[in-house]
């Protein structure tokens, strides 16, 4: 059985917070699946790497300047029928209302625990898999 690839756009206005995301999840978050990375540090990246690849997930910083992660989430939801699955790094778990309103599948909480983090992406790519 050969690996399922998947893109996953990582953004955060700072590079180490993506390195932390990158590292987090992992090339190979779970058996069967391959990730490739690529980067946003605006909302004006995010949106040129949705519309230029098939972005299997989004994994956005909700603590991004000064465009965070759950604003852009819930602007690419709004924007397009074909938004892909999101989740968003928030610093406080009461965030996840703001979460929620913003219509992310999932959240992760700063600092990132690589295997929730691993999990969570999987659970995401699996789940959200193209027909």
């Amino acid at each position: 059985m050969s690996d399922r690839e998947c893109t996953v756009l990582l953004y955060s206005d700072d590079p180490q917070v993506r390195d932390r995301m990158r590292l987090a999840v992992g090339t190979r978050p779970a058996p069967g699946l391959q990730i490739e990375f690529v980067e946003a540090s605006t909302y004006a990246e995010c949106v040129r790497l949705v519309d230029d690849y098939e972005i299997d997930l989004m994994l956005l910083d909700g603590e991004a300047t000064p465009g965070g992660g759950i604003g852009i989430a819930r602007q690419l939801k709004d924007d397009r029928e074909d938004a892909p699955p999101t989740c968003v790094v928030i610093a406080r778990a009461a965030d996840r209302w703001l979460a929620a309103y913003a219509e992310v599948d999932a959240t992760l909480v700063h600092p990132l625990d690589p295997v929730t983090t691993g999990t969570t992406v999987a659970e995401l790519l699996r789940t959200h898999a193209p027909a």
